[in-house]
């Protein structure tokens, strides 16, 4: 719990190490009124593990969630992110998801006042006989409150599936909402499989804006040109592009330690990818 009004200097950190076997856990992280913090939940080793995270937020404060997924090959990982928005308050809600045989992360989102800002943002790189899967659902009911989702992924080798589905509610009593949703999908190798289904549903037309967009393609020929055109040899061009790809989300977690260990295991897959293209 971060007291109302508070300011930790320092990001609260959440470790869950996997150790084999199943287990199952509910986590409540309740950031009170007017409370400033950020919150890291990181997952690594080996486990088969179910769980419910219910996000609380109070009026008007300002909350960040970044959940790191490193989990070890053949993880399983089945989660669901209950977020209430406060009046007046913010929440960054970041899924970084690299590991494991099979990850699910349901995020539900609602809002407890006017006012309220949800941003939602993802990085996933699946490799072969991975299933990386995010659903969001965005449920605006209360006037004047805005959201943003935007999820990146990367996929190599046989078999690697990801799956994202966006929904957004704009209810009739949603007055003033402001919402955008945003995925984009890199195929690296013949083989893997990427579904992407961003869904919109309007109440009302008293909006300020809603939207959608979702792109799955192959690698940019035209930036590996152009890189190596300056004399870029095409397997760091490579590295370069997908780095570049992936930085704009990641630096979004805000912690400069975290963001170098994300960084560091999109470095690995990313060798991976140049050594088997």
């Amino acid at each position: 719990r971060v007291a109302p009004e508070s300011r930790p200097l320092e990001p609260v950190r959440i470790r869950v190490p996997g150790e084999g076997g199943r287990a199952a856990g509910h986590l409540v992280i309740d950031a009170g009124r007017f409370s400033v913090a950020t919150v890291i939940l990181d997952y690594t080793g080996q486990a088969t593990y179910g769980e419910l995270v219910s996000v609380l937020a109070g009026d008007g404060a300002q909350l960040t969630v970044a959940v790191v997924g490193d989990w070890a090959d053949g993880a399983v990982h089945v989660t669901e992110h209950d977020v209430v928005v406060g009046r007046d308050a913010t929440v960054r809600h970041i899924a970084v998801s690299l590991g494991g045989s099979v990850v699910r992360m349901s995020t539900n989102t609602s809002y407890a006042g006017p006012g309220g800002s949800f941003e939602g943002y993802g990085v996933y790189f699946a490799d072969a006989g991975q299933h990386l899967e995010h659903r969001l659902f965005v449920d605006h009911e209360a006037p004047h409150c805005r959201s943003y989702v935007e999820y990146k992924g990367a996929l190599q080798g046989d078999t690697a599936h990801t799956v994202w589905v966006g929904d957004v509610l704009i209810r009739a009593s949603a007055e003033g909402t402001d919402t955008y949703e945003l995925n984009r999908n890199l195929i690296l190798t013949d083989g893997a499989r990427a579904d992407s289904v961003p869904n919109l549903e309007i109440e009302t037309g008293e909006i300020a804006g809603a939207g959608h967009a979702s792109a799955t393609g192959r690698f940019d020929e035209q930036q590996l040109f152009y890189l190596q055109a300056r004399g870029i040899p095409e397997d760091e061009a490579r590295r370069l592009v997908l780095r570049g790809f992936f930085a704009t989300i990641v630096a979004k977690i805000g912690v400069p330690e975290v963001i170098g260990h994300v960084m560091g295991a999109v470095e690995r897959e990313l060798a991976s990818e140049v050594a088997s293209a």
